[in-house]
């Protein structure tokens, strides 16, 4: 039996929770501090729910000492995955999350150096998957020149000015829309400036925009620095999206106060159930001496879980980090940093969580 702690509850980790512990071989406690009294009560198999404020140092040790506990998953905010991080090693308990926060990320790195276990940060959607289904496409190369990553999680409709919904975390979001963006430009590691690098592109027939945003490449740059020429992450919206945000973030000054953003886009910015994933990756360089073009570009949609109606952006962002999970827990005991493209595409899709990405 494996028994893995899932803290925060929240669209992605509830989704976390459900895929996990429909496999019996998975028990689960879903810790949050806000459970309603609806969802405290819940009883879903393999499911045990926590109420805990994960800043609660005594009550995390007690929780951690209760049982042996095999992994810890944070789907909480980036700026609470070093605490249970900290937890992790503390206890020697493998370690996940989805966090695109490139200093949170680096922190985390550190404390994996002299671990004892697996601490493996930005497991999610971007980064994440982006970054196993981009180094499966480049693996075909005998030399690269360049790679651009994309990813929009979109509702499938939008009345408002945004053409946007609020699918996953607004601290998230408003994160990498705020903080610089490192690529790889001329063969050089840079940091460009988020919301710039726009450009407009047509996927089955829609049209969509895309612009740098913070963390979306992980530490995949670090892998392929000195051996491809330019790569970058960028976010896809609808058209006008980033034109929008711009004005809200710079002209209006709301990065630097950013709880004032978080609460208008979340009084006025619906969440919705009906959503759609876009990954797009496009790779170019030299395969047997030719200059060559392979793309990777691929819809995702919501779908059911036993009996339980999953959106695009929880599926896409809990299969991956599950199966990866799933994989650490199955092989021989392993430790220290552990990124997403150590997996390869087929170690996903071939894995019991991943077959969504098949």
């Amino acid at each position: 039996m494996k028994k893995v702690i899932v803290m925060g509850s929240g669209k992605i980790g509830s989704a976390i929770a459900l895929l996990l512990s429909s496999h019996d071989d998975y028990c689960i406690t879903l810790v949050d501090q806000f459970f309603s009294e609806k969802e405290f009560k819940k009883h879903d198999k393999n499911i045990k729910r926590v109420k805990m404020d994960s800043n609660d140092s005594a009550a995390f040790n007690d929780l951690l000492s209760s049982q042996s506990f095999d992994a810890i998953i944070s789907s909480l905010p980036y700026f609470c995955n070093l605490t249970v991080a900290k937890k992790a090693k503390q206890h020697h308990i493998h370690y996940f999350d989805l966090t695109e926060d490139v200093k949170t990320t680096e922190a985390i790195a550190n404390i994996a150096q002299d671990a004892k276990t697996v601490f493996a940060p930005q497991c999610g959607l971007a980064p994440g998957m982006i970054n196993i289904i981009a180094n499966h496409v480049m693996h075909s190369f005998d030399s690269l020149e360049s790679a651009t990553l994309r990813v929009g999680a979109l509702p499938i409709e939008s009345s408002n000015a945004l053409h946007y919904a609020l699918t996953w975390s607004t601290d998230g979001l408003i994160n990498e829309y705020g903080n610089p963006c490192i690529a790889i430009v001329d063969g050089e590691q840079t940091l460009v400036n988020p919301l710039e690098g726009l450009e407009e592109l047509i996927v089955d027939g829609v049209s969509y925009e895309a612009f740098y945003t913070s963390g979306g490449l992980g530490l995949s740059w670090k892998k392929y620095l000195g051996k491809i020429k330019n790569l970058s992450y960028k976010t896809l919206r609808y058209p006008g999206h980033c034109e929008k945000i711009k004005f809200l973030m710079n002209d209006l000054h709301l990065n630097e106060d950013r709880n004032v953003l978080k609460s208008i886009l979340e009084k006025n910015i619906p969440t919705t159930h009906h959503d759609v994933v876009i990954i797009s990756v496009a790779v170019t360089g030299y395969k047997n001496n030719i200059f060559t073009e392979d793309n990777f570009t691929k819809k995702y949609y919501p779908a059911e879980c036993n009996h339980h109606a999953l959106t695009a952006i929880q599926l896409s962002t809990a299969t991956g980090i599950c199966s990866i999970v799933d994989l650490v827990l199955s092989k021989k005991p392993l430790r220290g940093l552990i990124t997403p493209e150590q997996f390869t595409l087929d170690d996903i899709v071939n894995n019991r969580f991943g077959q969504y990405y098949a």
